[in-house]
């Protein structure tokens, strides 16, 4: 059972008439983030992850994996965070990636990068054991791990930091037309994973930039604090980053002038690298007439805290968040009566009914949080459910305690309704809202 009470989450209250001068507050999600507890600064461009948003943080690392793993046939597994930088050096990124590289310097005097993306660590893992037999690809690796930016101006909370979770993964195919397949299959994992996620996003062509190759694409929240600019074509939908986008020219699909801007937050990013790593450490395999030849490759990466942050900036209201509801930390939050009122005693068998029937709910289960806080009043503890965005908000008040019409009131929060209703319906209704 989920207590509230056993929660770690200190709120940050701000007087009602008092004047913020924190101007490290830039965004919505950061805000909220901060008042409810799930997040606290620990430095500039970093934070603490609170027990609320870490159950998030699970989720949206559950949901990934099971994306890259049942559709797009990767593998998971672990490389050092520190890579030398010799490699990024060879590769020829250590003078092009810039100030935005994080780096140590061990007792040898050997500097070691404190890795933002991996390309060069994992390239140097396939040409260590290289030539590798061409049976064994495709080759699909993927990590989930902590990756560093040195931001000159950290920004948007968990959505510009110096320290954040990402997925990457690196495919290692025997030819082109076979690296242009799995891209093709990977971006079809990305559509039907931010399909399930459930926040409005697009698609548009990317610049390869720094990382290099010949394709790229670019998934996007629309929002208004994106820092990226999109255009989109309104009748097919094709677009572009606005970097990548010749004004004189009208959509390269349909030949339509109806062009649409609007600014995104990026929260994955797709590439077909070619052989631009691979050439340079020496990832070869052993083609089928015996001779080594060198592998394509192609990188694929998703922000897992950047895509929390950023579903719950587009979602929320200024006062209350709103989860992408697979990210919720609790899907159903169940308030009983204040303690020492007359319906107290009346309504404990129906909280402890509605909690065991809503943990056989399939797409629910134990995502039940009980605000055991009963000091409060049912008004103060739904003012904070709703804050928090628990997506199912179920008060057992009163109206539970009569006996032979008991009624009980539910908050909706994905779409801001509130119903009462008996117990086998109350039950129906969370399950319709959480599947």
């Amino acid at each position: 059972m989920n207590r509230l009470s056993k929660i770690f989450q200190p709120s940050l209250i701000i007087p009602k008439n008092a004047i913020v001068k924190n101007q490290d507050i830039t965004s919505k999600s950061q805000r909220l983030m901060l008042e409810q507890g799930l997040i606290r600064q620990a430095g500039n461009g970093t934070f603490y992850i609170l027990p609320l948003l870490q159950r998030s943080v699970q989720k949206a690392i559950d949901l990934v994996d099971y994306y890259m793993q049942r559709m797009a046939g990767a593998k998971k597994l672990t490389l050092p965070i520190l890579t030398s930088a010799d490699l990024w050096r060879k590769s020829g990124r250590l003078e092009t990636a810039g100030g935005e590289l994080m780096s140590t310097t061990d007792r040898h005097g050997k500097r070691q990068i404190l890795g933002p993306t991996h390309e060069e660590s994992v390239t140097a893992l396939l040409a260590a054991i290289s030539p590798v037999s061409y049976r064994q690809f495709p080759l699909r690796l993927y990590q989930i791990s902590t990756k560093f930016r040195d931001e000159m101006k950290p920004r948007f909370g968990l959505m510009r930091a110096k320290e954040f979770l990402m997925k990457d993964l690196y495919t290692f195919d025997v030819g082109l037309d076979e690296a242009r397949r799995t891209y093709d299959e990977v971006n079809e994992a990305y559509r039907a994973l931010f399909e399930t996620v459930g926040v409005p996003f697009v698609k548009v062509r990317g610049d390869t930039g720094v990382m290099g190759g010949s394709t790229s694409h670019e998934y996007h929240f629309p929002s208004e604090v994106g820092e990226d600019q999109l255009v989109c074509c309104s009748v097919c939908g094709m677009g572009c980053n606005q970097e990548m986008f010749d004004s004189s020219r009208p959509c390269e699909r349909c030949n339509n002038d109806n062009i649409v801007r609007q600014a995104g937050i990026e929260v994955a990013h797709a590439f077909i690298l070619e052989d631009k790593y691979s050439k340079a450490l020496g990832a070869k395999f052993l083609h089928q007439n015996g001779k080594p030849e060198t592998l394509q490759m192609g990188c694929y990466g998703i922000g897992i805290t950047r895509l929390i942050a950023a579903g719950v900036e587009v979602l929320s209201s200024e006062t209350e968040i709103r989860w992408p509801v697979p990210f919720a930390p609790f899907k159903v939050c169940l308030i009983p009566p204040k303690k020492g009122s007359k319906e107290e005693t009346l309504v404990q068998p129906w909280l402890h009914k509605l909690e065991g029937e809503i943990n056989k709910l399939v797409m629910v289960g134990s995502d039940i949080v009980v605000d055991d806080r009963t000091n409060l009043t049912i008004g103060k503890r739904l003012l904070d459910a709703k804050k928090t965005g628990y997506p199912v908000v179920v008060v057992i008040g009163p109206k539970a305690a009569d006996e032979g019409d008991e009624l009980f009131e539910i908050h909706n929060q994905t779409d801001e309704t509130q119903k009462l209703l008996g117990f086998s319906e109350t039950v129906k209704e969370i399950g319709r809202i959480c599947s």
